[in-house]
């Protein structure tokens, strides 16, 4: 079962047991999905690799606007934003830790054989590709720099 199949199923679900959080966050999922699979130039078919690319895009949303309705002492609105967070992140692959992260980025500098912070665009092309959907951008970004300035 594919994503897509997967949250209309637990659409259902939530809607059976009234589950209003989790029901949000699914319905905004398959909008987000259903506007892929239509969009001009789409294939009418939704690949996981896109739908997880969708959820990525959405939980960091997310957590952006938290941060700000925290900032602004919207703890009734951030607290919302946290647990549709959390919804999308249980269908979201495991994020790799930071030292995991760490290892990963030093055998792609390794394999690219990149030697100062100016080969820090030949390593995020390929840190990108590879780490998609287990790190996040900002995350791999931030640990190519630290790594190669060493």
């Amino acid at each position: 079962m594919n994503l897509f199949d997967k949250v209309s199923e637990d659409i259902k679900d939530a809607m059976r047991a009234k589950d209003k959080i989790r029901l949000e966050a699914l319905r905004g999922m398959k909008k987000e999905f259903l506007e892929a699979k239509t969009a001009k130039g789409a294939s009418d078919e939704l690949s996981d690799e896109t739908a997880i690319q969708i959820m990525q895009k959405m939980a960091k949303q997310r957590r952006d606007s938290a941060e700000i309705y925290s900032g602004q002492n919207r703890a009734d609105l951030a607290e919302k934003e946290l647990a549709e967070l959390a919804v999308i992140e249980t269908y979201l692959p495991k994020q790799l830790s930071q030292e995991e992260l760490d290892t990963k980025v030093a055998e792609i500098i390794a394999q690219v054989g990149a030697t100062s912070p100016a080969d820090m665009g030949k390593v995020m092309g390929v840190a990108t590709k590879s780490l998609a959907g287990v790190a996040a951008g900002k995350a791999i970004s931030e640990t190519v720099k630290k790594l190669l300035s060493k």
